[in-house]
């Protein structure tokens, strides 16, 4: 996972622009907007995608679990959240869900590698339990005495 936090490339009394990808190749781009708080996307990952999430509005808990390929097995559930302007990038083989934090929400997902029209499953993979709920179920874990 790679979060950053895009800037401005340019600025004049117009206003400004900002390059969210740059000289990179994407085959798919799609919008997601959320009505309500509390939505929950994802829980899965992807053998060979790429996909890039930039906030465009509000903001989201992205919840990662990256694969060990030396180990060959699963890492702790990791957190962060990100926040309008920023992007997430998720590799291949990282499991990831998204909990969203605020109504009326929107993030574009830039993709490089099939996930669009009739690909839309084609490269993905469901996990169970859910991330959030692994998450979630540790931190009350580590509050019991």
């Amino acid at each position: 996972m790679t979060k950053t936090k895009i800037k401005i490339a340019h600025q004049d009394k117009r206003g400004n622009v900002s390059d969210i990808l740059y000289k990179t190749s994407i085959e798919h781009v799609s919008v997601l907007n959320t009505k309500k708080a509390g939505a929950l996307r994802g829980d899965h990952y992807h053998k060979k995608t790429i996909q890039s999430m930039y906030m465009s509005r509000g903001s989201l808990r992205y919840y990662y679990r990256e694969y060990d390929k030396t180990k060959k097995q699963w890492g702790k559930v990791k957190s962060v959240v990100v926040k309008e302007g920023e992007m997430v990038t998720t590799p291949p083989y990282e499991i990831h869900a998204l909990e969203i934090l605020n109504d009326n929400q929107q993030f574009f997902v830039f993709t490089h590698g099939q996930r669009g029209g009739e690909d839309y499953e084609s490269d993905t993979f469901r996990v169970k339990p859910s991330l959030i709920t692994q998450a979630k179920w540790k931190k009350f874990e580590e509050k019991l005495p």
